[in-house]
């Protein structure tokens, strides 16, 4: 706990056991918050949601076996999208036999189940490694591109003392790319007479200095799911997000030059096949790997996106976009929302209603849903970066509500809606329960299309027996006011505006279960 506190952290996420009962008597006399989820996913996914808004590590505790399991599908889902999470577990004893003896919450080989899934874990063989261990991971989740980590400490050491050395945090650097390839990719920039931005979620750290360089350059810009609202959707070359629309497409091989910023250019942001770029492709991003897959560049930056892009500046100097250039990002800008405002169509009386009631800060945590991907994403601006946390890479259903705990935690002073479908929510409804003894005033707003709408599309596009789809409506108001949160039914917009109003600035969570036409269904 010392170790952590140490680290900047200040709110951990977790479930007591029987196996972690020692540390948690270490949590009880340290001022660290602690949280209770109702499921170690649900931990995991609130430490998710609260590392994204913070840009801060988020901390998971969790004890042995069938909870370090539950608590997998969260921080697989944080690899793939790149969010920090330090995963905390103890461990089968240190003279466990390698065979095991059945041993209370046993799993064969619990390191190596996670080693497969995030990469970094750590099993600790002495009280004294302790401080050392937790210096290592949060300087591994600190430096190059962020993925969880997990510490495991061996159950016979939880209880255990020992004189153990203090480890200052580990300042790590964050450089830009070196001056020969930024002195090259600007002066291709330079010359650019059709210039164009792929923003993503490696870019969040970097928006301010992205604006500056889009002004100066006039590039129109156009964000994926995870770099929403890191350049502002409203701003006159914002293009908007989404890059699956045939006007991205488009766009791409309109430009001269694409310069693409922490993002992986990978199916599950572009669903229709790769893009094709005619002219020069510029990439920013901190992973050497990443830097050639799914695209290979013609200037490779590999750096920091903050720091990179403010190289870029100062080669470039600052500026404001020509008429011509404001033209052209209008002139793709209709063209994606034409697309998006088609496939979110029976979305839009629900988004609009959205818009127009959220401040300017407002953060969405949404789950894998079609109100989210076919409606949200594409259909509501949003002008902040982490204002749409979205489990883009994995694609887990539940997400959005553990998150939305997370994220009102991290900022407590922005706008948090939840936004599900009916489904989805299913799985970590008991989250609400959280969110009710924390008194958040977090909207958890559910469009009810009757089941699995996305399965239930792709088998009619199948031509194959639509079946296992539908589910019975729960009467999601009901049970939200037995979790001692409020809930409410609405069918239009008028009611379901007077209710998101009402719960942004209610005692507790409010369930807004939407049915009907509005819902999409």
């Amino acid at each position: 706990m010392r170790a952590l506190s140490a680290h900047g952290v200040d709110v951990v996420f977790g479930i007591p056991g029987t196996h972690n009962l020692g540390i948690y008597k270490a949590l009880a006399e340290h001022e660290l918050r602690h949280v209770t989820p109702r499921h170690e996913q649900g931990a995991g996914f609130a430490a998710d949601g609260y590392a994204r808004v913070t840009g801060k590590p988020g901390v998971c505790l969790t004890t042995t076996g069938p909870a370090v399991l539950n608590a997998m599908t969260a921080v697989t889902q944080a690899y793939s999208d790149s969010v920090p999470i330090l995963l905390i577990s103890p461990g089968m004893p240190l003279k466990h036999p390698g065979r095991g003896n059945g041993t209370l919450h046993e799993v064969r080989d619990q390191r190596a189940a996670l080693e497969a899934v995030i990469g970094y874990t750590n099993r600790v063989h002495s009280v004294a490694e302790i401080p050392l261990a937790v210096a290592q991971a949060f300087a591994a989740m600190n430096s190059g591109r962020p993925r969880p980590a997990h510490l495991e400490i061996p159950l016979d050491l939880i209880d255990a003392q020992d004189k153990v050395q203090h480890i200052e945090p580990l300042l790590v650097g964050h450089p830009a790319a070196d001056g020969a390839t930024i002195a090259a990719a600007a002066g291709r920039l330079n010359a650019a007479q059709r210039p164009g931005f792929i923003v993503g979620g490696g870019a969040r750290g970097a928006a301010e200095e992205i604006l500056a360089l889009a002004n100066r350059l006039g590039a129109p810009v156009v964000s994926t799911a995870n770099g929403k609202g890191t350049f502002p959707e409203r701003h006159d070359l914002s293009i908007g997000a989404g890059l699956h629309h045939r006007a991205v497409a488009d766009f791409v091989a309109e430009c001269d030059v694409v310069l693409a910023i922490g993002t992986e250019l990978a199916s599950t942001d572009l669903w229709n096949g790769p893009l094709r770029f005619p002219g020069d492709l510029i990439r920013i991003d901190v992973d050497p790997a990443q830097m050639i897959t799914n695209a290979a560049p013609d200037h490779r930056l590999v750096g920091d996106a903050q720091a990179t892009v403010e190289a870029l500046n100062q080669r470039l100097g600052f500026g404001k976009p020509s008429i011509e250039a404001v033209r052209r990002a209008d002139r793709w800008r209709k063209l994606h929302r034409k697309h998006a405002r088609a496939q979110g169509a029976a979305w839009l009386p629900l988004i609009e209603t959205m818009e127009n009631t959220l401040g300017p800060n407002a953060i969405i945590s949404g789950d894998s849903a079609m109100v989210c991907y076919y409606g949200a994403l594409s259909n509501l601006p949003l002008d902040a970066p982490a204002s749409f946390l979205y489990p883009a890479g994995l694609g887990t259903l539940g997400y959005g509500l553990p998150a939305a705990i997370g994220a009102k935690l991290g900022a407590p002073d922005r706008q948090v809606v939840a936004l599900h479908g009916d489904g989805g929510l299913m799985f970590t409804l008991p989250e609400l329960a959280t969110a009710a003894q924390l008194r958040l005033p977090l909207p958890v707003v559910v469009a009810d299309n009757g089941g699995y709408g996305e399965i239930r599309r792709e088998m009619v596009d199948r031509s194959e027996p639509v079946h296992a789809v539908d589910l019975p409506q729960v009467d999601f108001a009901r049970v939200a006011k037995a979790m001692d949160c409020h809930g409410v039914t609405v069918d239009d917009e008028t009611k379901f505006a007077l209710a998101l109003k009402k719960a942004l600035a209610a005692d507790r969570p409010t369930v807004i279960h939407v049915v009907g036409d509005l819902a999409g269904g």
